[in-house]
């Protein structure tokens, strides 16, 4: 069965969404010259100033194109419906952003994005400009803990994308921006459960197959494996288990505060969300933790997926700051 979507060509559909971001955000992106994937932040880059290139896939918006401006990301790199930017536009990216102290690339630990990004980065090297990386993990189901850098990047980017750009906006050193990178992905934790599946705008078809009275606990936003599938459970219950799975691992005291993230993956609407929000503070309010800052939305999507996820980020009082640094976004503001 195929799915209905609002596009002209699938082939096209990256490249017009791109063309309509910009004529929305004027004021905020604008394209490399011949480079159409490659989206800069009209106030962001300057001399002296670490750059950030964030970057990924398409069909997770307002992940990555959302988070480029003042404050936050410089610049990021697009590629096709769920694959990685070739390195071209990296390397757009990195040179347009370049002030002459670093450039800081971040993304979700994907092989295509590892081996593409460092590519870019080798070539990079030739022009003397210098590129560390820092790979987001924040998804507690795609690995062991003990695994922890097998883990994909998934809705926690938002918050480890936004302490980097604020370190970056502060004028941190190459060296300290880097450490509050790492520093903020090693305490953010997100797990997600999927409800129903998404199509490729080339495709038009389901990307999975769940029942229709079934979930799957742990989905990646590609529509990677989960942890376990079974009968759909209600709002509490469903939260429960992913507040379990993160609170256990991020094995805080009462009276932390924390950073809260409940995302929708794409179709689940925001009723739905706030249901699991009040369960969310509920729990947090049991472990004696406070919420410092939450978010509740579209941040990270999947397409047009039905399910949500849960993301914590423990703070600490750098952590908080960074958080809390003002930044300005095409799709997002503080």
């Amino acid at each position: 069965m195929k799915t209905k979507k609002l596009i002209n060509a699938g082939a096209d559909a990256v490249d017009e969404m791109l063309q309509g971001i910009l004529a929305a955000h004027p004021d905020h992106l604008y394209a490399v010259e011949d480079m159409p994937r490659a989206i800069i932040a009209r106030n962001g880059p300057r001399k002296g100033k670490v750059g950030l290139v964030i970057g990924g896939g398409s069909g997770h918006e307002p992940t990555f194109l959302g988070y480029v401006g003042k404050g936050l990301a410089d610049a990021a790199a697009i590629g096709n419906v769920f694959a990685s930017p070739p390195p071209d536009p990296i390397m757009a990216c990195a040179r347009a952003v370049d002030g002459g102290a670093g450039v800081l690339f971040m993304y979700g630990n994907y092989a295509g994005d590892v081996m593409n990004f460092d590519m870019a980065a080798e070539m990079l090297a030739l022009d003397e400009i210098e590129v560390r990386t820092v790979l987001t993990t924040d998804d507690v189901a795609s690995a062991p803990s003990d695994q922890g850098e097998k883990r994909r990047g998934v809705a926690g980017n938002v918050f480890i994308f936004k302490v980097a750009g604020a370190a970056c906006d502060l004028l941190y050193s190459f060296d300290e921006v880097e450490r509050a990178a790492r520093h903020a992905n090693a305490r953010t934790y997100t797990m997600g459960v999927a409800l129903s599946p998404c199509s490729l705008p080339q495709t038009l078809k389901p990307n999975f197959q769940i029942g229709e009275d079934e979930m799957e606990i742990g989905m990646g936003i590609h529509g990677e494996p989960g942890t376990a599938r079974g009968p759909l459970k209600s709002a509490d219950v469903v939260t429960d288990e992913l507040m379990d799975n993160i609170l256990r691992e991020m094995k805080a005291d009462r009276g932390d505060r924390v950073a809260v993230l409940v995302n929708s993956l794409g179709s689940t609407p925001m009723m739905e969300l706030y249901i699991m929000m009040r369960r969310v503070k509920a729990r947090l309010d049991d472990a004696g933790l406070i919420i410092h800052t939450s978010l509740v939305g579209n941040y990270c999507t999947s397409l047009e997926m039905a399910g949500a996820s849960v993301t914590l980020m423990h703070l600490d009082d750098e952590l908080r700051r960074l958080i809390d640094h003002a930044c300005d976004c095409a799709m997002f503001k503080r």
